[in-house]
């Protein structure tokens, strides 16, 4: 085992050969992105500003850890986020939830989750943006495995939430994209991933009851982290926490609630950003073709959402690749029909799969290889796919939901409707999400 001490980490991402750890194959962040200008090194019991303890990993991100904490000044716990060190200063999240505190203080905290305290944290990476909010529960993208309808998991089982649910979600969710609309913020980064779920009250439990276990048999917590090298490491923590999210103190019964979350993304429409972060299947076309960022990027984003949780299935999976912009608009074409000719010209590689007439005759992303014949799949709309995926819905409710999808995922944005507008057609018109009583009852 070396015994001098190792050269600090460089505060960019690696390159080959630069790895410094043994691998840990569990669910978590990179080990090495435990470097200058990268994450905070934190284990079980850290407390931090002198006031906030922690006790159970909540999840992690490319830019942040999230913590749960006991609140030692004023009891109760809090959801400590520490983000990474390259990120200082006044961040867009930290503007965004300023600017909300200020114009909305009580709507605000109906819809977002509310941002309790701020303070910076100096450590072996660097300065690190330390939030503290409100603690929730999962995600919408997580919760729906946790429910009890679906365990144990039998084949063939379609994993989606109840129609009730899927129905609330949604409308909350848009409720929420209204009021940041309506303040002149778009969220950017809307998704389930970012929609979470209300906690029952957790203040009052005893925190042996909400403590993660320092268990490496259990899977709660890596083996040791090691360097290759064998020295000592002080920049990464000792071992990684996997995320354990509040399941068991998240309220799902009728009458839940879900807010949105991580502002990381959000952007005031008077300065959209050059470099959106929205997920892959979930960009409008004027994102891919062109990099253009406007305030209905979110509304696109909601259209999607919309088929996921009716359907159970994403509207368009696509997965990370060199060409998964071409995937992607390929998909577009198939479920909504022939982009318009101001976004088809910014399609530089459309020719690999279309003739000069605009006429389908390859599928193979890429290009036909030499010596090969072009590769034809089938062309499914998006109304298809909505009846393939056989959403709990009667023929006429079913009709309704794929207008309303087509009303909202509109190639020209300016045609597209404001999250208020969306609000007021029929179908949102029905769900009373104050108390949950949609006419369709929990399956």
């Amino acid at each position: 085992m070396g015994t001098s001490s190792p050269p600090t980490p460089p505060s960019r991402a690696l390159i080959d050969g630069e790895r410094r750890f043994k691998p840990i194959t569990l669910p978590c962040e990179w080990v090495e992105d435990y470097r200058p200008g990268g994450y905070h090194p934190v284990v079980l019991g850290d407390v931090f500003n002198r006031q906030y303890k922690v006790i159970r990993k909540l999840g992690e991100g490319s830019y942040s850890t999230v913590w749960l904490a006991r609140d030692l000044k004023n009891s109760g716990y809090v959801a400590l986020k520490i983000l990474v060190s390259e990120i200082s200063g006044s961040t867009t999240e930290l503007r965004t939830l300023r600017h909300i505190i200020e114009v909305a203080p009580v709507e605000g905290t109906r819809y977002i989750t509310r941002l309790l305290g701020e303070f910076e944290h100096r450590g072996p990476n660097g300065i690190h943006k330390c939030l503290v909010f409100e603690p929730m529960g999962p995600s919408v993208n997580t919760m729906v495995e946790e429910l009890p309808q679906f365990k144990p998991r039998r084949r063939g089982m379609k994993i989606r939430y109840p129609l009730r649910m899927a129905k609330s979600i949604l409308k909350q969710s848009l409720q929420a994209l209204a009021f940041l609309h309506e303040n002149g913020i778009a969220h950017g980064d809307f998704q389930p991933g970012n929609i979470l779920f209300a906690l029952d009250d957790v203040d009052s439990m005893p925190e042996d009851l909400l403590r993660q276990e320092e268990d490496v048999q259990a899977r709660s917590i890596s083996p040791p982290v090691q360097r290759l090298d064998g020295k000592q490491d002080k920049w990464a923590p000792r071992y990684l926490c996997v995320a354990q999210p509040l399941v068991p103190f998240t309220c799902y019964a009728e009458g839940f609630k879900v807010k949105l979350s991580d502002m990381g993304g959000a952007y005031f429409f008077t300065d959209p950003p050059t470099k959106p972060v929205t997920p892959l299947g979930l960009r409008a076309p004027e994102l891919i073709l062109t990099g253009a960022v406007n305030n209905t990027v979110d509304v696109w984003s909601f259209g999607c959402l919309v088929f996921e949780l009716i359907t159970g299935q994403p509207l368009f999976c696509i997965p990370c690749s060199e060409m998964e912009d071409d995937d992607h608009l390929l998909s577009l074409t198939a479920k909504l029909g022939a982009l318009p000719d101001e976004f088809f010209k910014h399609w530089t590689t459309s020719s690999l799969y279309f003739t000069p007439e605009r006429k389908l005759f390859n599928c193979q992303l890429g290009g036909v290889a030499p010596g090969e014949e072009p590769l034809m799949v089938e062309q499914t709309t998006m109304e298809e796919s909505f009846d393939r995926a056989g959403p709990d819905l009667d023929e006429e409710e079913a009709h309704k939901v794929k207008a309303l999808i087509r009303w909202i995922l509109q190639y020209d944005p300016a045609k597209r409707p404001s999250p208020a507008k969306i609000l007021s057609d029929p179908w949102f018109c029905e769900i009373d999400v104050e108390n949950d009583s949609s006419k369709v009852s929990i399956v």
